[in-house]
């Protein structure tokens, strides 16, 4: 664990509300492998949230994080800058993904979680496999890390839902298209919102093709002892923070890990109100 506060030494936007910030970690940054995440708290009264960690430097000492300003701490964390400290930050938490040769792997990130997948995506290329990452986002804005997916891949298809770039459709039409022209496929790694991740666990499933997802439910402690990241996979009860975050897609109880959730959705949304009308001093929010 790192001497606490760490500084944030870098900071900029890739896209509307969704911030990089380069954290100095070296510790961390020594220790991370792709898949693995940190739990961050800004503020003595503030929650715990995990993020994943995008990359990490050794020789630097530092570790990046992007966040998607949604929720009251992350619209907090997207007001920091370089210079800025965070009280908290503990990791590498969770168990690294497994690289090996598979062959022919998909990566697909949907949204922010492009800034998850990456990191796998460039170790599955660097163990020689031939790597096809779909990327995408609801418009060119908010496609983010493009540069940064091409020069891990060797193809790379682009989607935005209204067309302003790349190819309008989902992130899942251009895997349904490698499938209907028998493309051969070893595996496949989908990192986004629930219902893209569930969509492409049902496009695989039929035909047997390894489907990885990173789950990222809510979290406490990180270590499996609070039970808050419980999520169902065949059946047994697993915990995100220790046996995850990545699990066989289609062994995932996707309508159970939906309602966990939206367990807090309403209180979220009051404290996110707070936040933004100043109903409460940030150093006294809770």
């Amino acid at each position: 664990m790192e001497t606490q506060p760490f500084k944030i030494v870098e900071v900029r936007f890739l896209a509307p509300d969704v911030k990089l910030f380069r954290i100095l970690a070296p510790r961390i940054a020594r220790k991370q492998q792709p898949g693995q995440f940190v739990i961050l708290r800004v503020h003595e009264n503030g929650e715990r949230i995990p993020l994943t960690i995008a990359e990490s430097n050794p020789t630097d000492g530092t570790v990046t994080i992007i966040v998607q300003g949604i929720g009251k701490t992350t619209k907090h964390l997207n007001t920091l800058n370089a210079g800025d400290t965070i009280l908290d930050v503990v990791g590498p938490l969770g168990k690294a993904s497994h690289i090996e040769k598979f062959g022919t792997c998909v990566v697909i990130g949907g949204g922010v979680g492009t800034a998850i997948a990456y990191p796998t995506a460039k170790a599955l290329h660097q163990a020689g496999n031939h790597v096809i990452a779909i990327i995408g986002g609801r418009t060119k804005q908010l496609v983010i890390l493009e540069n940064e997916a091409r020069e891990v891949s060797d193809e790379l298809f682009i989607t935005t839902d209204d067309g302003s770039y790349g190819t309008k459709g989902l992130v899942i039409d251009p895997l349904k298209k490698m499938i209907a022209d028998g493309r051969k496929i070893d595996l496949v790694l989908a990192i986004g919102p629930i219902p893209m991740m569930r969509a492409v666990a049902e496009v695989t499933r039929p035909l047997g093709i390894k489907t990885v997802v990173s789950l990222n439910p809510i979290m406490v402690d990180g270590t499996g002892m609070c039970g808050g990241c419980r999520v169902h996979v065949g059946g047994k009860s697993q915990f995100a923070c220790v046996d995850g975050p990545e699990f066989d897609a289609h062994q995932v109880d996707f309508a159970g890990l939906t309602k966990r959730n939206a367990l807090y959705r309403d209180m979220e949304k009051h404290s996110l109100v707070e936040f933004e009308q100043h109903r409460c001093k940030l150093s006294e929010a809770k």
